[in-house]
C-alpha cells in the first residue's frame, strides 16, 4: 500500500541492499556515501531506483518485496553505470530508463526460478545496454582517459575504494566509510566479514603490477560483497567466505586483464561456485552417511 512515508522509506531501502541491507538508515548513508563522491551519481542512483521500482509496480510483482527494496538495488546500480560508462544526454537517459525498467523482470525471473540473482540483474543490463550502445552509438562510450602511473600501494586508499567501488564511488574515502557505516548499523556481523573481504585483496599488493588498479579499489569491492552475502555464525561459514573472497580476486583480475567489463560479475560468480560446491558437499556426506 502507498504512503508518504513510503516515498522515501522504499527508495532507501532499495539502495541498502546493494551491499544486503534491508534498512532504509542503511541506504541513506549509503546514498550519503555516494553523493559525497559524486552529487550527480547519486541523482542517477535514486533515478534508476525509482524507476526500478515503478517498472516492478506496473508488472504487478509482490508488494512485500517492493517494498524491501528488492527491484530497487539493481536499477540503483544501472543508474550510477550509466552515468559512468556515458556523458550525459538524451541517449544516456533512454539508457538508463531501458536499463533499469529492464533490471527488474530479470530480478523477477531469478526470484521465480528459486536462484539467489544478487546482483546479476543489474549486470547483465548494463552489459545490454553497453552493447546497445555500441551498435547505435559508438562514439558515445565514454574514455576512461589515460590513468596516471602510480608506483606504490596506497594501503588506506585501497581499503576504503574497496567499499566505494561497490557503487563506483573511487573519489572519497569518505565513501567507504559511510558505506562501512551504513552496514553496521544494521548488522555488526555482515560489517565484520565486510572489512575482512576488504582486507584480503590487501594482499594483491605483492603480486600486480597495476598499482593504479589497486590504489583504485578495483581488486577489493567483489570481495566485500562476497563476505557479506555468506556471512554466518560458524566457522564453517567463514571459510566459505573467505574462499569466495578469493576467488572473486582471481576473477576479477583475470576479467580485467581480458578487457572486460567485470561490473560485479567475479562477485556472483564467486558466490554461486562456492554455494554449489557446498552443496555438493553437503548432498556427498548425507549420502555417504546414509549408506552405512
Amino acid at each position: 500500500m502507498f504512503t508518504l512515508r513510503n516515498l522515501w522509506i522504499v527508495p532507501m531501502r532499495g539502495v541498502g541492499p546493494v551491499l544486503f541491507q534491508e534498512n532504509a538508515l542503511s541506504g541513506a548513508l549509503m546514498l550519503l556515501g555516494i553523493a559525497v563522491g559524486s552529487p550527480t551519481a547519486a541523482l542517477l542512483a535514486l533515478a534508476g531506483n525509482v524507476l526500478g521500482n515503478l517498472a516492478a509496480r506496473v508488472f504487478r510483482y509482490p508488494v512485500a518485496d517492493i517494498e524491501r527494496g528488492l527491484y530497487g538495488f539493481n536499477g540503483t546500480l544501472v543508474g550510477i553505470a550509466v552515468g559512468v560508462f556515458f556523458p550525459l544526454g538524451w541517449q544516456a537517459a533512454l539508457l538508463l530508463v531501458a536499463g533499469s525498467v529492464a533490471s527488474s523482470p530479470i530480478a523477477r525471473i531469478f526470484a521465480r526460478c528459486r536462484i539467489p540473482g544478487f546482483t546479476a540483474p543489474f549486470i547483465l543490463s548494463t552489459w545490454l545496454l553497453l552493447g546497445i550502445a555500441a551498435l547505435l552509438w559508438p562514439a558515445l562510450r565514454t574514455s576512461g582517459g589515460t590513468a596516471a602511473i602510480e608506483t606504490a600501494p596506497e594501503w588506506l586508499q585501497a581499503l576504503s575504494l574497496h567499499f566505494g567501488q561497490v557503487m563506483f564511488e573511487g573519489r572519497s574515502l569518505l565513501t567507504g566509510a559511510l558505506f562501512l557505516a551504513g552496514i553496521a548499523v544494521n548488522e555488526r556481523r555482515g560489517a565484520l566479514y565486510a572489512l575482512w573481504g576488504a582486507l584480503l585483496p590487501l594482499g594483491m599488493a605483492f603480486f600486480a603490477d597495476d598499482y593504479a588498479a589497486f590504489n583504485a579499489g578495483l581488486y577489493g569491492y567483489n570481495g566485500v560483497l562476497c563476505a557479506i552475502a555468506l556471512a554466518g555464525p560458524s566457522a564453517w561459514d567463514f571459510a566459505r567466505a573467505t574462499c569466495a573472497v578469493l576467488l572473486s580476486i582471481a576473477l576479477q583480475w583475470s576479467g580485467m586483464q581480458a578487457g572486460i567489463v567485470t561490473l560485479t560479475a567475479p562477485f556472483v560468480m564467486a558466490v554461486w561456485v562456492v554455494m554449489a560446491a557446498d552443496r555438493i558437499f553437503i548432498l556427498t556426506a548425507n549420502s555417504l552417511r546414509s549408506s552405512k
